[in-house]
């Protein structure tokens, strides 16, 4: 096919599309099923309308090829595990006697039985099942949910394409069941994994499906030679059926490096490839193979990550490129569009004017529309778009709202000394220890307390005025008053007021710090019924006002013992927004710092001498490469300690992290130079305990003990057993007994059961070490 042929041919698609409905609609419906009060079959039924009114957007928008699959009740690698058989032997009974009650016991757990592990979907604020895999492994294929989803998009009149999470992907992603060696490596099970791929491949085709996409992000990634031939062999394997659609296989998040030889020659239809994160990358790759002649290229070329607009302009300069290196090209955003909120134009309360640079699912959706009709007609047919983007480009470039010059002026008189503690760790230890006062294994939990439905009423009903602020800051003082009184009565050692005030650990700062734009609508899903309203980091950053110190001295009045000031770190405070892309990350991040730093000099002069710094993100935001990473730790490292390293020795700085792989940061984790570091731990058994131990990590660590992303409440002997693991990688006197993570989404009850056996757990340990 010529060039011009190609053009013409362009269509629009999307590879995925956010899952929760305009109003959270999948969101309530789950917990409405888990507390009882809807039935199976509604669940499903709201499931159906949410998937049918998607389909129908995206159609109605211009796309020519909707995604079929995408759509998870909890987590599309869970729906993979499905798929695929794999279910773990602690789940099976509850599986084969009622589907829906194994698939959630897998999400999270029940009193009886543990739930999957969840960590983060590569450097995105997704979170995942990990699957559980192991030598004596059988898989058998189920192709019920993805057959289902594509015959209702068949039924509505619909293009569909299923995804599926790509087997190689799906392999490298998973881990060692318990019980199984830590060694082995789920990529050999890649040839039993095959035929039933084969199987589902073969269903669908006769379904009626034309074309399926394989999702294998995990090929953007450094990859062994082994892994590299792995891949090659399992898309030779796949390429050669008979009986299959058409494949397309997708890589997104960054360059497809080495990989991308491997699966040009290999004989599968098309490729999809990510030319937002990594543009110049893979179009130099993809020239220096040849192209993809004979073969469909699917370019991303809008940024299905972020949410400022596109610049259509030098998009459509990337597709023109495309043109000759391949058969056939198609405009789709870079990634699912679950990453991103539903639609900007629900924002009522944004500035029109930043309005205008803002695009969110449905506006990305218009853009790749917008795109491939530019491509197939010529700029003519788009000269009104281009006109109006090219506009809202230059608003945003020229807007003051983006620069400050005394911030900008503040940070780069930033010194290497500025982000340096006065008195190394081994000096300042004891100082702190002599101020605190506190016992072997102190007992803490990492920040936020349930927040209750009263909690959520109150803020709901400040909003719309139906109280004032006074009687807003009753509540939340009657809140403070009740946790911090929980704590002693339970016997903690370290307390925390609770956070009743804080609507979200990101947004919250993020309201009080000028440069930030916070969402009213703008929901993305972190994880199963978890979504969060990530803001946006418009432009230069600082902090009017003092933000935690009234209510954190507020609960040290209520009691002797210490409480901890609670912030987040500068990394997620950039991870867990949408950042801008006019300026280096690493720019960004030294200005949240400075204003964090001013908020942790406060609360120094108010008393407080503990104070944690929050930065679950500093591993996902890793690089997906390691060319990369030196780079993004120093910067990231640098922006952390910026925050902390005014404090006096006595002054005990906290982090935290939850829900990653830190093997391969311990170094970083100690260049933050925190005195005390709590990570999760529980569902992985320690093991970031033996990591920490491994890498001769030499402060104090609180690994978890207690899974609060599950609704079971472990018993103290539970608790006591994983402390027991514990010390054998950390001395008792660097320990800590901590949650995995905040309490925010878990009720009271649950709450104060397991915080009683976690107090039970330390004091039945700290005894047998003083009996020792």
């Amino acid at each position: 096919m010529t060039s011009k042929s190609a053009a013409a041919a362009a269509g629009a698609t999307v590879y995925g599309y956010p899952r929760q409905g305009p109003n959270r609609e999948l969101k309530r419906a789950i917990e409405g099923y888990w507390k009882g009060r809807v039935d199976a079959g509604a669940l499903r039924a709201t499931a159906r309308e949410l998937r049918r009114a998607n389909w129908a957007q995206l159609a109605e928008a211009g796309i020519d090829e909707v995604p079929t699959g995408d759509f998870s009740l909890y987590d599309h690698v869970l729906d993979t595990t499905v798929m695929v058989g794999a279910i773990p032997a602690r789940h099976r009974a509850a599986f084969d006697a009622d589907v829906l009650t194994g698939y959630f016991a897998m999400a999270r757990g029940t009193q009886e039985v543990a739930p999957l592990e969840m960590t983060k979907w590569f450097d995105t604020n997704y979170h995942y099942l990990v699957p559980e895999l192991g030598p004596d492994t059988v898989f058998s294929a189920d192709s019920a949910q993805q057959v289902a989803e594509l015959a209702e998009a068949l039924s509505h009149g619909h293009t569909p394409r299923p995804v599926l999470v790509g087997p190689v992907t799906y392999l490298l992603l998973a881990k060692p069941a318990p019980g199984v060696d830590a060694g082995f490596d789920p990529l050999t099970l890649l040839d039993r994994l095959l035929p039933v791929y084969a199987e589902v491949l073969a269903d669908l085709r006769a379904a009626g499906a034309g074309w399926v996409q394989l999702d294998e992000p995990a090929l953007v990634q450094d990859r062994t030679p082994a892994e590299l031939n792995a891949a090659g062999r399992a898309y030779r394997d796949l390429g050669a059926l008979t009986d299959r659609p058409k494949l397309l296989v997708a890589s997104y998040f960054d360059e497809l490096g080495e990989a991308l030889p491997v699966l040009a020659k290999a004989p599968v239809e098309g490729l999809a490839l990510d030319f937002t994160e990594a543009a110049a990358a893979n179009l130099d790759a993809l020239a220096a193979v040849g192209g993809l002649p004979g073969k469909r290229l699917v370019a991303g070329v809008v940024n299905g990550r972020n949410i400022w607009v596109n610049d259509l302009g030098t998009s459509l300069s990337t597709l023109g490129t495309l043109l000759g290196l391949a058969d056939r090209v198609d405009v789709s955003a870079s990634c699912s569009l679950l990453h991103v909120p539903l639609d900007a134009s629900a924002e009522r309360d944004v500035d029109p004017q930043i309005l205008r640079w803002l695009a969110f699912a449905q506006q990305k959706t218009s853009e790749t529309v917008t795109l491939a009709k530019g491509l197939a007609r010529g700029t003519g047919a788009i000269a009104a778009e281009l006109a109006a983007n090219r506009a809202a480009l230059a608003s945003r470039a020229n807007s003051p709202i983006t620069r400050d010059p005394a911030v900008r002026a503040r940070a780069a008189a930033v010194t290497d000394a500025d982000a340096r503690r006065s008195q190394p760790y081994g000096e300042r230890t004891a100082a702190q220890r002599s101020r605190l006062g506190l016992p072997l294994l102190p007992t803490t939990t990492i920040g936020s307390f349930p927040q209750t439905g009263d909690l959520r009423t109150a803020r709901a009903d400040l909003r719309a005025g139906r109280i004032g602020t006074a009687g807003y800051e009753d509540r939340i003082r009657a809140e403070i008053q009740e946790v911090v009184s929980f704590q002693e009565k339970t016997g903690i050692d370290v307390l925390v007021h609770g956070e009743p005030e804080r609507n979200d650990m990101v947004q919250y700062f993020a309201e009080r710090l000028t440069g930030y734009l916070a969402t009213r609508h703008g929901w993305v899903q972190s994880y199963g019924t978890r979504y969060v309203r990530p803001p946006i980091l418009a432009g230069d950053i600082s902090r009017p006002e003092p933000m935690t110190v009234r209510w954190t001295t507020y609960a040290q009045s209520l009691t002797d013992r210490p409480v901890k000031g609670m912030l987040t770190g500068p990394v997620t405070m950039l991870a867990w927004s949408f950042v801008r892309d006019d300026q280096p990350r690493a720019d960004t991040a030294r200005q949240v710092a400075l204003a964090l730093r001013d908020e942790v000099a406060d609360l120094e002069t108010a008393g407080t001498g503990v104070i944690q710094v929050d930065e679950p993100a500093l591993r996902e935001t890793l690089p997906l490469r390691a060319a990369g990473r030196a780079g993004y730790l120093a910067w990231a490292t640098e922006a952390f300690r910026l925050t902390t390293a005014g404090v006096r020795p006595d002054t005990q700085i906290h982090t935290h992290m939850c829900y990653a792989e830190f093997g391969d940061i311990v170094r970083a984790i100690d260049d933050l130079d925190a005195d005390v570091i709590s990570l999760e731990a529980a569902r992985s058994h320690m093991q970031v305990a033996r990591e920490l131990a491994a890498h001769g990590y030499p402060r104090e660590a609180g690994p978890g003990v207690y899974d609060i992303h599950s609704p079971r409440v472990p018993d103290a002997g539970e608790v006591a057993a994983l402390l027991r693991e514990g010390l054998k990688a950390i001395p008792a006197e660097r320990l800590w007994v901590n949650p995995d993570c905040g309490l925010k989404t878990r009720a009271w009850p649950e709450t104060r059961a397991s915080l009683e056996h976690l107090v039970t757990a330390a004091r039945t340990v700290r005894a047998e070490l003083s009996g020792s």
